[in-house]
């Protein structure tokens, strides 16, 4: 831009501030200009951009009152307060100092050490007494006291004699702060120099069209419009915008209902039965022990009779030529109240809706993406509560091939291309498989969690019947923790506000 360029695009509040540059005191640019702060730094940083001066930030420390410190300076510090109290009573023991001080013990400790190192007061048989030279400090201030008359002050300017004064204070609670403050230096540059000898009819300038103007042309006819520079920077802005946790549910959750299949929702608060025996879980199960599980005191009421029963069966004889787990079974165990540890409880509850039906209306798709807690030591790869995501199918005619294709549709929505299974073992599904999916920066397959068909013991007591039920259960977490390349699951539910502005809308093709 050449100067009449610049001139042409100069605005209101940058005309305004010119003549005051070589002020250099963004105190006395605004008393000049009739314009607060804010509005004055504003227009320096326009003044940059277009080349008239240079800006430089120097960020300095001062010390200044804390919070104790303000009410301290209006009070009295409390060495000056039980000073006072001494020098009217001329004699007065611990405890009634204490009191009619009304000073914490804290307070009182820190003003008897303070006042006996001056040499003000003394100790005689529990009482506190002036010393001989008592009553010359009793009307003459304090080093502590001088030094907060003093602020605030540059930290680097406290003299030399008042630097162990500054770090008494500081020990003590909130009596003084140190605050960062930033200095704005301007610099006016050759440009600067020329516009501002320049003789500059600003008020002939339009600054923005108004409705009147566009009714009426003799408004603007003949008159010049301010230049704006469309390419000046401009502070970001950040758009309000659902947490990206809740971006990256909503989104599984719709490929899911595309997929054909109905949410399920369930309780966080269960009974044993459901989280653990309907579930063909041993009672003497680790996973049942206080170290990994949330118990609340307060016991759960079992299901109808019939169901309990035949549960109790799976596990102590087994079902469908299954030996069962050949204990004897608890009820007092399984009314054990818990945090849900997975949300295949919920899958649990939703066969057992499915048996009240007819039989052949025994059958749907179904999924669950919740929250699930555990008694975990909390670090950057273990959480006490986690994202599940749950699916059961329920027909005669599904087969493991048809569950691998659900999965493998599911994950490839979610962005992973390739997946691929592996057989394993899990307790109340056989076949079982193990879900990996391909890292393509790592170079290294990990797992995102597991699938099967539920075994008789969990399909005829809960269903009535004996038929393939497709069952799958992933940490969900660990997908949203891939898409944003977060090193540490804190970071998923720590609320930092700058990150939460930062992090990226979840998108997915």
């Amino acid at each position: 831009m050449d100067t009449k360029d610049i001139v042409d695009s100069l605005s209101s509040n940058e005309l305004k501030i010119l003549p005051h540059l070589e002020e250099k005191d963004i105190v006395n640019i605004c008393k000049k200009s009739n314009l607060d702060k804010t509005s004055v730094l504003r227009a320096l940083e326009y003044l940059k951009d277009k080349g008239l001066i240079d800006l430089v930030y120097e960020k300095t420390k001062i010390v200044d009152l804390g919070t104790n410190g303000i009410l301290h300076q209006k009070n009295g510090l409390p060495e000056r307060r039980l000073l006072n109290l001494i020098n009217e009573k001329r004699i007065i023991n611990f405890q009634e100092a204490q009191k009619q001080s009304k000073l914490s013990d804290e307070e009182f400790k820190i003003s008897i050490g303070t006042l006996k190192r001056k040499n003000i007061v003394d100790i005689k048989n529990q009482n506190l007494v002036l010393s001989n030279s008592g009553g010359f400090g009793a009307s003459k201030k304090t080093d502590e006291e001088l030094f907060l008359d003093s602020l605030p002050i540059n930290l680097d300017s406290i003299p030399k004699e008042q630097i162990n004064v500054f770090r008494d204070l500081q020990r003590r609670k909130d009596i003084v702060k140190i605050k960062e403050e930033t200095e704005v230096k301007i610099k006016i540059k050759d440009l600067g120099k020329k516009i501002l000898n320049l003789k500059i009819d600003h008020e002939s300038l339009i600054e923005q069209v108004t409705p009147e103007m566009i009714q009426n042309e003799k408004l603007w006819k003949g008159k010049k419009f301010r230049k704006y520079n469309i390419q000046a920077p401009l502070p970001e802005i950040s758009g309000g915008k659902r947490h990206f946790v809740n971006q990256a549910i909503d989104y599984a959750k719709k490929i899911w209902v595309e997929m054909g299949f109905q949410e399920m929702r369930g309780d966080i608060i269960n009974s044993s039965f459901w989280v653990f025996d309907s579930l063909f879980t041993a009672q003497d199960h680790p996973v049942r022990e206080m170290q990994d599980t949330f118990f609340i005191s307060k016991k759960s009421e079992l299901p109808d009779k019939k169901l309990v029963d035949s549960v109790k069966m799976a596990h102590e004889q087994g079902i469908s030529g299954s030996k069962g787990w050949r204990y004897q079974w608890d009820s007092e165990e399984a009314k054990k109240t818990v945090l849900r540890t997975h949300t295949t409880c919920i899958s649990a509850k939703k066969l057992y809706e499915l048996s009240k039906l007819p039989i052949q209306q025994r059958k749907g798709k179904f999924f669950s993406l919740d929250k699930n807690f555990r008694n975990e030591t909390v670090d950057w790869k273990h959480g006490f509560e986690f994202y599940q995501s749950e699916g059961i199918v329920v027909d005669e005619n599904v087969n493991l091939r048809h569950l691998l294709g659900y999965l493998r549709e599911f994950y490839k929505r979610m962005g992973f291309e390739k997946i691929r299974f592996l057989p394993t073992y899990y307790p109340y599904t056989e076949p079982s498989v193990q879900i990996r999916a391909w890292h393509p920066e790592r170079k290294i397959w990990f797992e995102l969690g597991g699938a099967g068909i539920f075994r008789p013991e969990i399909a005829v007591p809960l269903l009535g019947k004996n038929i393939p039920i497709l069952a799958w259960g992933q940490g969900f977490d660990r997908i949203i923790m891939d898409y944003y390349q977060i090193k540490d699951l804190r970071e998923l539910y720590k609320n930092d506000l700058e990150q939460l502005r930062k992090t990226k809308f979840w998108m997915k093709s």
